[in-house]
């Protein structure tokens, strides 16, 4: 697998070809408003045929970030050629937002219904569940999914 930051797919101008379609692949069709990629932090992709595997969005608050993360993963899921990618949130949660389960803030439901999981790198103790997790747990699930992509 590869990573390239979502900055340089939408910035940069000249890209070679295999990132020419990683890019095409990642573009989300707003019909007349042309082609758009969501934003995102990382693009984890396969470079034997440059398959999107999985989105990273990575941000210190939830705040609306996690909204717009949640909007782009509903998008994804709309079209055939992009309903594969999974998309997930790493975060500090500064602001305590996936502390809890239950009574859950707006962000933790976005998480938990919307969005493939959401991974938080804190000392605090949160509610963890399936998409709710410590940071700890990334690499594990993430070479999961690796090898389920492949």
């Amino acid at each position: 697998m590869r990573v390239i930051n979502g900055n340089q797919l939408e910035r940069r101008k000249n890209l070679p070809q295999d990132l020419k379609q990683i890019k095409r692949n990642l573009a989300i069709d707003f019909n007349e408003f042309g082609l758009h990629l969501p934003d995102v932090d990382i693009v984890v992709y396969n470079p034997k045929n440059q398959r999107i595997i999985a989105l990273l969005s990575i941000k210190v608050t939830l705040r609306e970030r996690i909204a717009q993360t949640g909007y782009w993963k509903l998008k994804l899921l709309a079209d055939e050629f992009t309903e594969h990618i999974k998309v997930y949130f790493i975060t500090l949660d500064e602001d305590g937002t996936l502390t809890s389960k239950f009574p859950a803030k707006k962000g933790r439901a976005i998480v938990e219904i919307d969005l493939d999981g959401s991974y938080v790198l804190t000392e605090a103790s949160i509610e963890e569940s399936d998409k709710v997790k410590l940071f700890e747990h990334f690499i594990e699930d993430f070479n999961q999914l690796i090898g389920e992509s492949q």
